[in-house]
């Protein structure tokens, strides 16, 4: 199983910067894929960043060239380092894992949310 628990939110003004981090504890089995996800009010959870496996960052149009997803392995640590920040960049951000069990069963775990705001 796993557990995650996210940090790293807060206030903003429109262009500064934010790192979120999302710290997982893995009992048994393997994580396959780590990223980011972020829902708005009123909208639907879309998907911000992701690593597979391989270790290939994949990001939304959204997010190109402002922000950066990256893992340190060591620590079983993702962040998420977010510049030039928008309003539109406001909403809850969750972290999230697949998770495959020494049988090679699927589960998606998600971290609490943490609340981004970017706003004067």
């Amino acid at each position: 199983q796993v557990q995650l628990v996210e940090s790293g939110g807060g206030l903003v003004q429109p262009g500064g910067s934010l790192r979120l981090s999302c710290a997982a504890s893995v009992s048994r089995g393997s994580i396959d894929v780590m990223g980011w996800y972020r829902q708005a009010p009123g909208k639907q959870r879309e998907l911000v960043a992701a690593i597979t496996g391989g270790g290939r960052p994949n990001y939304a149009d959204s997010a190109k060239g402002r922000f950066t997803i990256s893992i340190n392995n060591a620590q079983n640590t993702m962040y998420l380092q977010m510049n030039s920040l928008k309003p539109e960049d406001t909403a809850v951000y969750y972290c999230h894992v697949v998770w495959f069990s020494p049988s090679w069963s699927r589960t998606d775990y998600w971290g609490q949310g943490t609340q981004v705001t970017v706003s004067r």
